[in-house]
């Protein structure tokens, strides 16, 4: 049996496993999703994502490993942004929280065969003409850009052409009627509006599909790893948002890191031809967006932000002046040339020393907190120190 099929077996046995247990098991009655389920389920999702790239690592080898592992990571934090959009929708249609659970299930059913579509259709395109990729790495910076430049999400069902046309087509009922999407009434079928909420959750992430399938397509283009990563993504989706639907006001930078990461997977493709990003550099690059996003927005929201921000710019403050003496250390090695190294040795150590008492008046005149003031004077001086010691000693 070839590997492929080997693999997209092993992929279907275990996601129809956990599906057919979540729907026909564990909650077939309509009622909201407590906090804890939705931390517990959360975290099966996410190990169990983590344990099927390990056994793709083991069976495809560490590269491959690593390229599932990136490209989950990056449709896991764009899928966060369709909590955004998944609140405001069940916001707009005033969804009872009963049935919202059940929404999302039939939504993610529905994402998981289009996005099957998208890939498909992609790596065909690919296989006939690879510079089409490049387009994709517009699209992406194209899209990173705009992201970051918008103010913020929203959702209007009445602007949403598909949805109107639902609409106008399909006669539907005044009201919800329980958990159903189609019920009898006056001897015909008529939809609730519970399926136009479908029809806009389905249309929502056919475009978030258009931006995340190419930003993964951008870390590989092999299929299976592709719609694995996407898979298991959307799939913890549901339990995400009823995990995250009460935070989701203290992710404030959350956009900006996302637009990062479109902006990277963008610059990824185009410089591919040039110089190939290796996958392990990929992954460190997602990892540090997506974690100083996340603490930013954690630390920008906290109650005691002041004392935080001030206790973080005080150790910052250190990183910097230790980084700044061994790029100057680096440099006094590398300029001594016979007598003149005298001469170089003191020109480094006086600009080092403007640095510093510069620094100092700006951040008093910039009205910065004592605190800060205090390290920056403090690492300053210990760094003029460290650097006048090399000098003599050397």
């Amino acid at each position: 049996m070839p590997p492929d099929v080997i693999a997209f077996s092993v992929l279907a046995i275990v996601v129809g496993a956990m599906l057919a247990l979540d729907l026909l098991v564990l909650r077939r009655e309509a009622k909201p999703v407590p906090f804890r389920e939705a931390a517990a389920w959360s975290a099966t999702w996410i190990t169990l994502a983590l344990l099927f790239g390990g056994w793709v690592a083991l069976s495809r080898g560490g590269e491959a490993g690593g390229e599932y592992l990136a490209g989950y990571l990056i449709e896991l934090s764009l899928s966060v942004d369709n909590v955004f959009v998944f609140a405001l929708i069940f916001t707009a249609f005033a969804v009872p929280a009963e049935y919202q659970r059940r929404l999302l299930f039939w939504g993610i059913l529905g994402a998981i065969v289009f996005r099957a579509v998208f890939i498909g259709a992609g790596t065909a395109i690919l296989g006939a003409a690879h510079w089409v990729i490049y387009l994709l790495g517009i699209l992406l910076v194209f899209t990173g850009v705009r992201l970051a430049r918008s103010r913020g999400h929203s959702v209007e069902p009445e602007r949403n052409p598909v949805l109107r046309l639902f609409r106008r087509v399909v006669p539907m009922t005044d009201g919800f009627r329980g958990p159903a999407f189609v019920v009898r009434e006056g001897g015909r079928r008529v939809a609730t509006p519970l399926l136009a909420v479908l029809v806009a959750i389905e249309t929502t992430d056919i475009m978030f599909a258009l931006d995340s399938i190419p930003a993964v397509f951008a870390i590989t283009t092999d299929p299976f790893i592709v719609f694995s990563s996407n898979l298991f993504a959307i799939l913890g989706l549901r339990s995400l948002y009823f995990l995250l639907a009460g935070l989701l006001e203290r992710f404030v930078y959350l956009k900006i890191g996302l637009a990062a990461l479109l902006v990277f997977a963008g610059v990824k493709i185009l410089v591919s031809s040039i110089q190939e990003i290796p996958t392990a550099l990929s992954l460190g690059v997602i990892v540090l967006i997506l974690g100083t996003a996340i603490a930013a927005s954690l630390i920008a929201t906290h109650p005691a932000r002041d004392a935080i921000r001030d206790s973080l710019l005080r150790v910052l403050a250190g990183i910097l002046f230790g980084a700044a003496g061994l790029a100057l250390f680096v440099a006094a090695a590398a300029v001594r040339d016979g007598a003149s190294w005298i001469v170089l040795d003191l020109a480094v150590l006086g600009a080092a020393t403007v640095v510093v008492v510069l620094g100092g008046v700006a951040l008093r005149r910039l009205r910065a907190r004592p605190g800060f003031v205090r390290a920056w004077a403090t690492f300053g001086a210990a760094a003029l120190l460290a650097l006048a010691a090399f000098i003599m000693l050397d």
